[in-house]
């Protein structure tokens, strides 16, 4: 099976292409903007009429489209990750290849849910940030470009390689530099927030299992449980042998101690904490998973701890 692996340098793209490449089944081709990518190509400023000449030199039986961004103005994130996916709907749509297409969505696109609740596939999406916007407009013109095609909705990928920049990449961040001035207790403020954390391998396991069915539409992937931010931090402490105290904020202190999920406040001008969430999901996440184990045969097989093992050895290593 020839596939064309869009984004292999991608958080989630290197852990799906790995899983690939380990199926000797798989003939990979790897596309993206950088140096060590098989082929150059920006999908955000290359023409439909380019890719379909690659696609038809190549012909692949899958496409998997892992690139997109998470950071940035409106108009970047519908750049990569909106008009870059349209740019592949229509290449397609003109090469003679018939190439299934297996396109990475994200949890954002459903928005804030009810605490409690689990969001199946059939909610409706109200999301809450640019984001999830662009990312859902992506959506949309991939059920709506009638190709062989699935969406896989991510919910908040967890693991190695977790950027530094993540809710729980800033927590082993902040726990890595009270560690290293031997600071007894660790001020955290906005781990109030519970997401429903996956790891990226079994991300890369469901990209693996949706490439190889013919399951059509969104499906959700996630672990099917909602985790308070607080708690992964106890896991977290245990996990990197913090014995210090955690004292979550509800308003900054001054000096400013490190803070979880939003951006440092002026110290001149503190205000109560109003704890925003940049991904636009409010204050709770939980996937509905059922649909990914009965048209895929998925389930989750890493535990948060493993996760947090992983993303806690990366953080040491820069002790």
């Amino acid at each position: 099976m020839r596939v064309l692996l869009i984004g292999a340098n991608g958080y989630l793209g290197r852990f799906v292409a790995e899983r690939l490449l380990a199926d000797p089944a798989v003939q990979l081709t790897a596309l993206g903007r950088g140096d060590d990518a098989d082929v150059r190509f920006d999908l955000a400023t290359g023409s439909p009429g380019a890719l379909t000449r690659f696609l038809d030199a190549v012909h692949p039986g899958v496409v998997v489209n892992c690139a997109g961004a998470t950071r940035g103005g409106a108009r970047e994130l519908t750049r990569h990750n909106t008009v870059a996916v349209a740019t592949v709907c229509e290449a397609l749509r003109r090469s003679g290849c018939g190439a299934r297409l297996v396109q990475l969505g994200c949890g954002a696109e459903y928005g804030p849910s009810q605490p409690g609740s689990s969001t199946a596939e059939d909610a409706v999406p109200r999301p809450g940030g640019p984001y999830g916007v662009s990312k859902l407009a992506a959506t949309e013109l991939v059920l709506g470009s009638g190709l062989d095609a699935v969406v896989l909705r991510v919910f908040s990928p967890a693991g190695p390689g977790t950027p530094a920049g993540s809710p729980l990449g800033r927590l082993a961040e902040a726990m890595r530099r009270a560690m290293q001035s031997s600071d007894g207790e660790l001020k955290l403020g906005g781990l109030g927030v519970q997401r429903d954390f996956v790891d990226v391998r079994d991300v890369a396991r469901a990209v693996h299992a949706a490439s190889l069915s013919a399951a059509q539409g969104v499906i959700n992937i996630g672990s099917g449980r909602a985790v308070r931010l607080r708690d992964a931090a106890a896991v977290l402490a245990r996990v990197a042998g913090y014995g210090g105290a955690l004292h979550e904020l509800d308003s900054p202190p001054v000096p400013l101690r490190p803070t979880i999920g939003h951006p440092r406040p002026d110290p001149d001008h503190a205000t109560p904490v109003t704890h925003p969430y940049p991904d636009g999901c409010g204050s709770w996440q939980q996937a509905d998973v059922r649909t990914a184990r009965d048209r895929l045969g998925w389930r989750p097989r890493i535990n948060l701890e493993e996760s947090l093992a992983d993303i806690w050895m990366e953080a040491a290593c820069r002790i």
